[in-house]
């Protein structure tokens, strides 16, 4: 790392040795100059000849006043000319060195202007050019990951609120006319109090989604690693979604050996089956067979999730595991589009990969886990 260092500024080093050394010379040259003008009476020859012209003198009196006032002060005149050509050679080289300084502070007050196209410096400053780009990007960068940031969470509030909205005035609406009717039949209250306490447990639901994005989205995902029984576990859960698949006649039928073992975070991977197989139920057509597969393959082991239902675009398959991203809602979805982006963010903090495939009314998540 030093010497990359070094190599950056070696032209910039030879530059001002070379300058330094040019005005070195020149110094040198002038003061020879001036000492051999001073010392061989071409000085003392333009005195007297001032003196005389000038104030009007004599020879002889010009010439003791050169000797009283210049003479008896040679050293002295010697020195103080000496002194006025390196401060002025100093100040030369220094105005030429400072310059590179303003040249930086050019460079970040493009940065930090937001100034628009690339920054320039000399030559010699090619390193901390590169340097001044590479961070102007960078925060150019940033600050568009960050509007776009923001328009997400603009977005996401809007929907939220809308979704919170549909469902509360809702029951707020059945309520007020359980309240008002006072002769209501047994079966039409029993109708109004089932819509609204359909539409209570959907808050609930959106309430909850509330607390998925503040765990998931805000926060870091820690792994508590343990051996569980897959199969064990995918029977658990498919037993668990038996009323669910019930409600639209759908059946589950889980492909997998006795015993697999897996080393995981219990918990968390079985929000990722327990995510894949909602969404199969979700998407699924009323009556059909959801498969759940397990089998060992050459990358570790490999679980599918399987459900008939309308084939989902390519543009669509490509975005669905993103966050708050959601299909038409003419497929049944209901849910904020976390689960999927929460369910590929686990499997890739275990080191494995999911993916999707739709073709011929047949949609297959695959997860794929190291075996550890």
């Amino acid at each position: 790392m030093k010497n990359k260092r070094n190599n950056d500024f070696h032209q910039f080093r030879v530059k001002i040795l070379l300058r330094m050394i040019a005005m070195l010379g020149i110094a040198a040259a002038i003061i020879c100059s001036t000492y051999s003008f001073l010392l061989r009476g071409n000085f003392a020859n333009l005195m007297i000849s001032l003196l005389q012209n000038i104030g009007g003198m004599d020879y002889d009196a010009a010439l003791d006043l050169y000797s009283r006032v210049f003479r008896s002060h040679m050293d002295t005149i010697i020195l103080l000319s000496i002194l006025n050509v390196f401060i002025g050679l100093l100040y030369i080289f220094l105005h030429w060195f400072t310059r590179y300084f303003e040249e930086i502070s050019m460079g970040m007050d493009a940065i930090l202007q937001d100034t628009a196209g690339e920054i320039s410096l000399s030559p010699e400053l090619l390193s901390i050019e590169r340097k001044m780009n590479i961070a102007k990007h960078t925060l150019d960068r940033q600050k568009s990951d960050m509007l776009i940031a923001e328009q997400k969470k603009n977005d996401l509030v809007m929907y939220l609120a809308h979704d919170l909205k549909t469902p509360l005035a809702s029951s707020i609406s059945y309520l007020n006319l359980l309240r008002d009717e006072k002769q209501i039949s047994e079966e039409l209250r029993e109708k109004y109090l089932s819509i609204s306490l359909a539409k209570a447990e959907r808050l609930e639901d959106l309430i909850n989604e509330f607390l998925e994005i503040a765990k998931y989205n805000l926060s870091t995902i820690t792994l508590q690693y343990s051996e569980i029984n897959l199969t064990r576990l995918l029977e658990q859960l498919v037993y668990e979604f038996q009323p669910i698949f019930e409600k639209k006649g759908l059946t589950c039928r889980l492909v997998a050996a006795d015993d697999i073992l897996l080393k995981c975070d219990a918990d968390k991977m079985q929000r990722v089956f327990d995510n894949l197989l909602r969404n199969a139920v979700v998407y699924s057509y009323d009556g059909t067979e959801i498969t759940v597969q397990a089998e060992d393959g050459q990358d570790g082991l490999i679980l599918k999730f399987s459900n008939h239902g309308e084939t989902i675009p390519r543009e669509k398959l490509e975005r669905i595991f993103e966050q708050f991203y959601r299909l038409d809602a003419g497929r049944g979805t209901t849910g904020a589009g976390l689960g999927l982006a929460i369910a590929k963010q686990i499997v890739t903090l275990h080191q494995g990969s999911i993916t999707a495939a739709s073709e011929d009314g047949l949609t297959t998540f695959i997860v794929t886990l190291p075996v550890l």
